[in-house]
């Protein structure tokens, strides 16, 4: 047996929801039976699988011991501390992601991710302890490519991770990108629209003019702030936000972005000594509206990453 006692972080969520996540051995078929015969009970009572969890609550399971999993070293205390916060307070966490870091673990089980790292960066200020958490843990709220810099927001707690995802999915954090490309985009600012497929298994994107079969429509805002010989460096309004979409787009329309290894130009890239692509998440905008909630405070404020790194280097002089 063991029981829960349902925190913070815990409480809004359903009674399966939270179990699936506290108790991943735990298989879906024996929950329900388990939740029906009443050997998982909720404050001493039987409960339902929709009941809604509030703090305070006591969940008791009657289950046996080898559906809980053991205790083990997290591997994020493995990791590095490093990460340089941008803004921090009670609820998020936006940090300036390096370009050659993963985000989370990829098919070769990276630990060194930027994820463990806030993790690491939290548990060392006293913030998060996974001991004293059931269900949750800060949670990255958009990702950026490997070999993508720049900005990467994190939820602290449950509620501003719902915040953060209903955000993400309508749109109401408004994201800006730099890159520097090849050539010079005219005119020097436009929105250019286009139709992109998805190769899974190759893990690459093709764009069309038309729309073809399962394309998806893809948005992007250009505007040239200056350029130097081959390059140009760009402002990009990600409109939509499909895989590779900046990459792939900016090379559909002939300008690629520099260090591209996918859809870039390698005699360039040769010429520059590039061999990573010069892409930045560059700003943040809140604009929250009525979803804002705990957030509210946020509503309004932008945030911007440092110089990116192809800006310091082929366009010192725009400031």
């Amino acid at each position: 047996m063991k029981s829960y006692k349902i925190n913070r972080n815990d409480a809004g969520q359903r009674v399966d929801k939270f179990i699936t996540k506290a108790v991943p051995k735990l298989p879906q078929s024996l929950m329900y039976k388990y939740i029906r015969i009443k050997r998982i009970k909720l404050n001493h009572s039987r409960c339902e699988i929709s009941t809604r969890l509030k703090e305070g609550d006591i969940l008791e399971l009657y289950i046996n011991d080898e559906f809980f999993e053991a205790p083990s070293e997290s591997d994020f205390l493995l990791v590095s501390s490093k990460i340089e916060p941008v803004y921090e307070d009670e609820n998020i966490l936006i940090v300036d992601k390096p370009c050659g870091l993963v985000v989370h673990e990829d098919d070769e089980n990276t630990v060194d991710t930027l994820i463990n790292r806030i993790k690491k960066y939290l548990y060392e200020k006293g913030e998060y302890n996974p001991e004293e958490e059931a269900s949750f843990a800060p949670s990255l709220c958009n990702r950026l490519d490997r070999n993508t810099e720049g900005l990467v927001i994190c939820a602290k707690n449950a509620e501003s991770l719902r915040i953060l995802n209903q955000a993400v999915k309508e749109r109401r954090i408004k994201k800006k990108y730099l890159c520097a490309v090849i050539g010079e985009p005219k005119p020097k600012e436009a929105v250019v629209k286009a139709y992109l497929t998805k190769n899974e298994s190759e893990n690459t994107v093709s764009v069309y003019d038309k729309s073809v079969y399962h394309s998806k429509e893809i948005i992007t805002g250009y505007r040239v702030l200056a350029t130097n010989g081959d390059l140009s460096l760009c402002e990009i309004d990600l409109i939509t936000g499909r895989t590779h979409q900046i990459r792939a787009h900016m090379a559909h329309i002939g300008h690629p972005v520099l260090g591209d290894g996918k859809y870039g130009l390698g005699e360039i890239n040769r010429k520059y000594s590039v061999k990573t692509q010069a892409l930045q998440a560059h700003n943040l905008k809140f604009e929250l509206g009525d979803i804002g909630g705990s957030l509210a405070y946020l509503e309004g404020r932008e945030f911007t990453a440092k110089p990116a790194w192809f800006q310091d280097k082929f366009f010192p002089d725009y400031k």
